[in-house]
């Protein structure tokens, strides 16, 4: 139907259009009270829109990075509660070498070597390979060196952190998995000290591995909080672009449902004129 299919007188004309502006208005802000925004697409606020957006996406590719972290960090704490594990079955295997030397007869000693060399079978099933105990998401820091042993931490805006893994096998660390004690019922003592010298220098490794990782995660976990704080600010600043004052709003939402009304009866009084012309017949 055209516009000037229906004549209108010219009060009701304007009230109508009137009244169309504040239907606008209200289902502008209806929409802004469902969703709390006072931009919600680039027609709203272009300038604002894209900003916001652009703090978003940024906010969203940090956010990986931050997964990412998450996960180098659980990887290393295994591979800490694993160096923990390693150290403590040393320092048993240390004390039954020392009780080894005052042992005696071979039964006794025999005891020794299977109780040492089980420990040492222990250590290996926690360091050693990709299935290895101290493995986590896959990656195993003390299954030996190289790349294949390395984990490389994206810390986000190109940012990488490579944290290299060590060999935390018996082996690796220079212990004996085998040994020999048994001096025809006596204890050889110079075996024994030759395998508490290994692992005097094994403990000495474990240590040092260890301050390596230890730096390795502060240097992750500062990332990671800087990440979150990052984040933060940028949700933020793209909410002080787009949020709606619900407050606001709402006033506006009682203002505008007022002025619907007097603008449905101003337009009921506008054509009270027209209506007048039905009292001639």
């Amino acid at each position: 139907m055209a516009i000037n299919d229906i004549s209108l007188t010219s009060g009701m004309r304007s009230n109508l259009l009137s009244l169309q502006q504040t239907q606008q208005l209200l289902d502008r802000t209806q929409e802004r009270l469902s969703t709390g925004k006072k931009v919600n697409t680039p027609i709203d606020d272009p300038v604002n829109y894209f900003v916001a957006k652009a703090f978003m996406d940024r906010a969203g590719d940090i956010t990986l990075s931050k997964d990412n972290m998450s996960n180098a960090i659980q990887t290393i704490k295994a591979a800490d509660a694993g160096i923990k594990a390693i150290s403590a079955l040393i320092d048993t295997a240390k004390s039954i070498a020392t009780s080894a030397k005052t042992a005696s007869g071979t039964t006794a000693i025999n005891s020794y070597e299977d109780q040492f060399e089980t420990i040492m079978t222990q250590i290996n099933n926690l360091a050693s390979g990709s299935g290895a105990d101290a493995t986590f998401n896959g990656k195993n820091l003390l299954g030996g060196t190289g790349a294949t042993y390395a984990l490389t931490v994206d810390l986000g805006d190109s940012s990488t952190l490579t944290v290299s893994g060590f060999d935390g096998s018996a082996s690796g660390l220079g212990l004996s998995t085998t040994v020999d004690w048994n001096s025809g019922g006596s204890p050889n003592t110079t075996n024994i000290d030759s395998n508490l010298s290994q692992i005097t220098t094994a403990i000495d490794t474990l240590r040092t591995n260890t301050q390596k990782l230890s730096a390795n995660l502060n240097i992750v976990t500062i990332r990671q909080d800087f990440a979150n704080n990052t984040i933060s600010i940028l949700t933020k600043g793209a909410d002080n672009l787009t949020l709606a004052d619900m407050n606001e709003e709402g006033a506006n939402m009682l203002m505008l449902q007022t002025r619907q009304a007097l603008s449905t009866t101003a337009l009921s009084i506008s054509s009270q004129a027209s209506q007048s012309v039905l009292r001639l017949f």
